[in-house]
């Protein structure tokens, strides 16, 4: 399965900055606002140690980590919902993303200007907020009005999401973010074609200073409070620190971590977080062609992890043959761990287990 990120934030606030360090694609990043006019779209390998762990096993040709889609877009400002800056027309490239990575300055850099003209990362956060349910808004109100019509001629399903969409138009007009609203599976299906942004998880990332990289600071710990405060995830990162980390070459990477008193890169850190906050996890086939990570949804069963690979898969699922990268290590292969009797034959009902190695009987 594909994931896709899309990062939001003021101007000016580092998220240009913090995309090139996390994909190293070399996206522009200039000291004046909306720099960024076209979307910036890189691809980021996700960091996994479980790849090298069976490659020490199990000769291959290659090896395929999992990926994660990073789409950054213009900064908005206040208004940006009703046109102004550069319009809300680029919130639609994020519309389709997975999750939100809202960038929040904490840094007080004197030569990059702040769009606000001082750094107040609640004020900046709330404005982001409010424009993201504006466009929300919008996007319900016109949709609510075409279903209603629909409802009027008796149509039972329009007349379901008339109700849905009501409730939706409501909410946000009491200033919530509809992440924070329970609903029913139901509605959520009926949302879910709407692509609303406020529906979507989000991570705040306070961009802190050099002096600051573990986000202990005063400004940063406002930001923390502010996420646990909406149900969100939170992580500090130092945008100039780790792109200077990713200019260098993968073995020297060690030991500027280590003079900087980190004991990973914020990339690795902003990963795992993106998959707690989709609630994901990943598995693994390994043969002599590749060993491949595969991105799941935490309690799918075997069947839909093969459905991953190739739809058919799903469909046609017959048992799937289990072990775990720790007991590769402790038999050294698979006959070995056949052997041993840790080899486990796996039925339509099992449930995925993160780290597992699997092998799938698929009827022809």
């Amino acid at each position: 399965m594909s994931v896709a990120c899309g990062i939001v934030g003021l101007p000016n606030v580092g998220k240009s900055t913090i995309f090139n360090a996390i994909t190293a694609a070399g996206a522009e990043s200039a000291n004046y606002p909306f720099c960024t006019i076209e979307p910036n779209v890189g691809v980021v390998d996700v960091p996994d140690e479980n790849l090298e762990r069976i490659h020490k096993f199990i000769v291959t040709d290659r090896m395929v980590p999992a990926s994660v889609k990073i789409v950054d877009i213009a900064g908005l400002v206040k208004g940006a919902a009703t046109g102004e800056g550069l319009g809300n027309k680029f919130l639609g490239n994020i519309k389709e993303t997975d999750a939100l990575l809202h960038v929040v300055r904490c840094f007080e850099k004197g030569d990059v200007i702040h769009v606000s003209g001082s750094v107040d990362p609640v004020r900046d956060m709330e404005i982001i907020d409010i424009e993201l349910a504006l466009a929300d808004l919008d996007t319900v109100t016109r949709n609510l009005d075409r279903v209603s019509r629909k409802a009027k001629a008796n149509d039972k399903e329009a007349a379901y999401q008339r109700d849905v969409y009501e409730k939706a138009r409501q909410e946000l007009e009491a200033g919530k973010q509809l992440r924070q609203v329970e609903w029913k599976k139901e509605e959520r299906e009926a949302l879910k074609p709407l692509f609303l942004i406020t529906m979507k998880p989000v991570m705040f990332v306070a961009n802190v200073a050099d002096d600051d990289m573990e986000g202990k600071g005063e400004t940063a710990q406002r930001v923390r409070a502010y996420a646990e405060k909406n149900g969100c995830e939170f992580v500090p990162l130092c945008g100039d620190i780790e792109g200077e980390i990713m200019k260098l070459p993968p073995e020297e990477r060690g030991a500027f971590l280590a003079d900087a008193g980190l004991s990973e890169p914020g990339l690795n850190r902003l990963v795992k977080k993106t998959y707690d906050l989709l609630g994901l996890q990943t598995y693994y086939t390994a043969g002599k062609i590749e060993i491949r990570a595969w991105t799941i949804h935490r309690g799918d069963t075997a069947p839909a992890a093969a459905g991953v690979i190739h739809t058919d898969f799903e469909k046609h699922f017959i048992r799937a043959e289990v072990y775990s990268v720790e007991d590769l290590e402790a038999f050294k292969n698979e006959a070995a761990i056949r052997a041993g009797g840790k080899l486990r034959v796996e039925g339509r009902d099992y449930v995925m287990r993160p780290g597992d190695v699997a092998h799938f009987l698929i009827a022809k």
